[in-house]
């Protein structure tokens, strides 16, 4: 009894230590993320960065609007959001609920595998394969439209289809384990009740689950907004309005695609873009994770 008790002290305090160091972590990273952001909003000004839509550096008279890169980021997200969930969420309903076992272990053996991919290859994909089929549809639509600019297929939204596929694993992991985690009683109590198998699912099960597939969507939405190198392949890089066929930047391929040359007050400048990013996910987390805990309090 008394080296079981030593080992779980020994346990408690390597737990302790390893919070500490996460919070400590989370503390430093915002810390340096605000020191080095803050300068250029002095400098620039904060209306001009965050809501001018010129982005020209390194021009005579250099101008740092990024309001069209955070629109795009948003947009981006927003729509690999609306893609990517319900396709994530039903399948993950295929695989706790409908599936056979064999097929169930081979379905989530191919998901754990699509997680496995690094971005470069997703990038590599929808370079190769995604953007001609986006400009053959782009020369459909613009045939004869001497004003539009065809940008080869790298597009708003070839990157939107991209990141709808990369954050699926995501989605469909976390959202098969919570459906599996619900109790059997409560299928079993619906079934009695004279409910079919589907709305016992759609009705009962997926409310039970709601606070473990709100959690696989917030992770989601961090994979989509957080994604730079995919998306700097597939997107253009060109700083536009996103509207569906223009080339765009997202806030992280602003800062991969710069941060190599740049110096002096552009170089504070993409900090700052680092900031409005970091800033722009803890809002969407805390947002999302209060809505879960309105769940479960539910």
């Amino acid at each position: 009894m008394k080296r079981k008790a030593i080992i779980e002290k020994i346990a408690n305090i390597i737990f302790g230590v390893c919070a500490i160091v996460a919070i400590f972590a989370v503390c430093a990273i915002t810390l340096y993320m605000f020191i080095k952001g803050t300068p250029a909003l002095k400098e620039v000004g904060v209306f001009e960065l965050l809501f001018g839509n010129v982005w020209k550096p390194t021009a005579a008279n250099p101008s740092y609007g990024i309001a069209y890169i955070i629109l795009a980021s948003i947009v981006g997200t927003g729509f690999s959001v609306l893609i990517g969930v319900p396709i994530g969420l039903l399948t993950a309903v295929f695989l706790s609920e409908l599936a056979a076992k064999k097929l169930s272990e081979v379905v989530r053996s191919a998901v754990e595998l699509l997680a496995a991919i690094p971005s470069v290859i997703y990038g590599l994909l929808g370079l190769m394969v995604l953007n001609p089929l986006m400009y053959q549809l782009e020369k459909s639509i613009y045939a004869g439209d001497q004003a539009h600019q065809f940008t080869g297929g790298a597009n708003m939204l070839s990157a939107i289809i991209v990141l709808a596929i990369m954050i699926l694993p995501t989605v469909i992991s976390v959202s098969t384990s919570s459906l599996k985690a619900v109790s059997d009683n409560l299928r079993a109590a619906s079934l009695a009740l004279g409910a079919t198998k589907e709305q016992t699912i759609f009705k009962v099960v997926i409310p039970a689950a709601k606070s473990g597939i709100l959690t696989g969507v917030v992770l989601g939405i961090g994979r989509a907004l957080g994604e730079a190198m995919a998306i700097n392949m597939v997107a253009g890089g060109a700083v536009n309005i996103p509207l569906p066929f223009n080339s765009v930047r997202t806030l992280t391929t602003q800062i991969v695609s710069e941060m190599g040359y740049s110096q002096g007050l552009h170089r504070e400048v993409l900090f700052t873009v680092g900031l409005v990013l970091y800033v722009f996910i803890m809002i969407v987390n805390f947002i999302l994770l209060k809505a879960r805990k309105k769940e479960v309090a539910g």
